[in-house]
């Protein structure tokens, strides 16, 4: 089922950072397509579908049940969106920044491409 059409492509990366942050499972997976991927930058593929992506974030969240991404910088261009963001897996903890850069398809994220 796709998601309205009005909806923009800032919109469904809002609402996925937001779903992330909260550690919201369900919500976070709501704005994937089914047969989306996650990948290293001009590199491999690190997850294929939305059953890997759940388990990889189901993972995530259940090792670190305070993380949290800050977004530094946003950039929408047609249908993709760029995010600058730093996360931290702990309060207080060590950081790190990444780029992602989401491509959107029918209102729904087809796939990310991460720069570390």
């Amino acid at each position: 089922m796709s998601a309205p059409a009005c909806i923009s492509t800032f919109d469904v990366v809002d609402g996925q950072f937001e779903a992330y942050n909260s550690q919201n499972l369900s919500a976070f997976c709501a704005y994937y397509a089914d047969n989306a991927v996650l990948a290293d930058f001009n590199g491999a593929i690190t997850a294929d579908g939305i059953d890997a992506i759940r388990t990889r974030h189901e993972k995530l969240f259940s090792d670190f049940p305070q993380n949290k991404a800050e977004l530094l910088a946003r950039v929408v261009i047609g249908s993709r969106v760029i995010d600058h963001e730093r996360v931290a897996r702990t309060p207080g903890g060590d950081t790190f920044e990444v780029a992602a850069i989401y491509t959107i398809s029918d209102a729904k994220i087809v796939r990310v491409d991460f720069v570390k």
